[in-house]
């Protein structure tokens, strides 16, 4: 039976990217659904908030479109599960009734262990900030004029993106990583480090292998001895799925919620999806699975046959000045590795092989042929001896590679080339296709081709 042809109603919890895909596809296939949110904001895209501190973006920019026909509630927290009822509570102890209930709680940050982040009344220090929401970028954006230095605690994407957000508006700016290398989760030490020299040269001085342990009046105290001074401090590391409400309805929790392959809890008229599930002992953090899981459970409760198999992600860093783009998880596949570095001109791309298919890699400095490899990598191409080394080498003609029609060009909104190249323009890109919208990593491969679609 079609979402168009019953009267059930599906109610997502959360208001995140993946709760907003999932309701407006719903929505689109004719459903009934509800989207409740704690935060006072319509859905917004999270990964573009620090390029709203960093000043490229408005904030109004960030909105997700949603359909008139959606049921958007702002403002409302829920408390609890009621399963036998098939109701869910809100903090305001009003209660609300679903047929399918959806989680997309998404993930919460933790703070590190260091002293004198939290006063005594229980709320941060005046110079600390997290980055997760925009509410917190409001925040950091209000202290940014007022402020000389800032030190980022965390070095993964996030944490780039926020540091050189700040190094663009003028502050001097250090990050602090407790691993040994830059985006120790995504990439190799060769490539962290030449992501460390990327930010160096943009202005960010980088401590990798300390820990920052205490706050002081005199400064962040890390645990190799140094005593940064500093202005701000922005935390960006840090984060678990949020499962609470999900624990307290007695559905199966481990570090994330527990789903099968068409993304149902333990209780089948539950379904989570994004940050917050668990699949096949798997949690993920990127964009592109979440949005791959809303479409998925769109499509099961419109009752298609479907079923999730884990996603081939594709994480883009979207920061000023680094260029860094990761496939699949480079530091646990396995095959054999291929790879060039220039330490001279800060490059460093790698590919994993294996059967011939790329089933991961890691491109840096020079992402001139990512459109290409990463069509490989999703179609899952057997490659000849000799092309995983060709493509990554420079390319010799000034003539680009085409990329073919069902070549994926947006893997946050899986928006082939071929749609691109329909629509009448970028904006109509942006609003048909939603490609962009995501980490924005496709920016220049999309008004290339709307450029192609109009000339053809």
């Amino acid at each position: 039976m079609s979402a168009t042809q019953t009267s059930e109603r599906v109610v997502v919890v959360g208001a995140g990217m993946a709760a907003a895909r999932l309701a407006d596809e719903v929505a689109g296939r004719g459903g009934r659904v509800a989207l409740i949110g704690d935060e006072p904001h319509a859905p917004y895209n999270r990964i573009l908030l620090s390029a709203v501190l960093e000043g490229t973006h408005d904030p109004a920019a960030l909105e997700l479109g949603l359909r008139d026909d959606v049921d958007l509630r702002l403002g409302n927290r829920v408390v609890e599960i009621h399963r036998a009822e098939r109701e869910i509570e809100l903090a305001d102890r009003s209660r609300m009734p679903y047929d399918t209930l959806v989680l997309a709680t998404g993930a919460i940050p933790t703070l590190p262990p260091i002293r004198g982040l939290v006063q005594v009344d229980g709320r941060l220090h005046q110079k600390v900030h997290a980055f997760r929401s925009l509410a917190d970028c409001r925040r950091l954006d209000a202290a940014v004029p007022d402020a000389r230095t800032a030190v980022v605690v965390g070095g993964g994407l996030l944490g780039l993106q926020v540091a050189r957000a700040l190094s663009v508006r003028g502050l001097e700016v250090e990050v602090v990583e407790g691993g040994e290398h830059l985006l120790r989760s995504q990439v190799d030490e060769k490539a962290g480090r030449i992501i460390a020299r990327d930010l160096k040269r943009l202005g960010a001085t980088v401590y990798t292998g300390a820990r920052a342990v205490r706050l002081t009046d005199a400064g962040l105290v890390l645990d190799n001895g140094f005593t940064l001074d500093t202005d701000l401090v922005v935390l960006t590391a840090g984060g678990r799925p949020s499962t609470a409400l999900a624990r307290r309805a007695g559905l199966d929790v481990r570090r994330g919620v527990v789903v099968d392959d068409q993304l149902r809890t333990s209780d089948e008229r539950i379904l989570a999806i994004g940050d917050c599930a668990q699949h096949r002992g798997r949690t993920t953090g990127f964009v592109p699975p979440a949005w791959e899981q809303a479409g998925l459970a769109a499509a099961h409760l419109a009752g298609e046959q479907v079923a999730y198999a884990g996603t081939r992600s594709v994480a883009r860093l979207r920061a000023t000045g680094l260029d860094v783009a990761v496939l699949g998880d480079p530091t646990t596949a396995e095959g054999e590795v291929v790879e060039v570095t220039n330490p001279v001109v800060g490059s460093h791309r790698r590919l994993v092989v294996h059967g011939g298919r790329i089933v991961a890699g890691t491109l840096v400095g020079d992402l001139s042929r990512v459109g290409l490899i990463t069509q490989h990598f999703d179609r899952g191409t057997v490659l000849g001896t000799g092309e995983p080394g060709r493509l990554l080498m420079p390319e010799r003609t000034a003539a680009p590679a085409v990329l073919a029609d069902d070549a994926e060009v947006c893997a946050c909104a899986g928006v082939s080339a071929g749609r691109i190249r329909a629509c009448a323009s970028y904006d109509d890109a942006r609003t048909t296709t939603r490609a962009t919208t995501g980490c924005g990593g496709c920016a220049a491969v999309v008004a290339s081709l709307v450029t192609e679609g109009a000339l053809a």
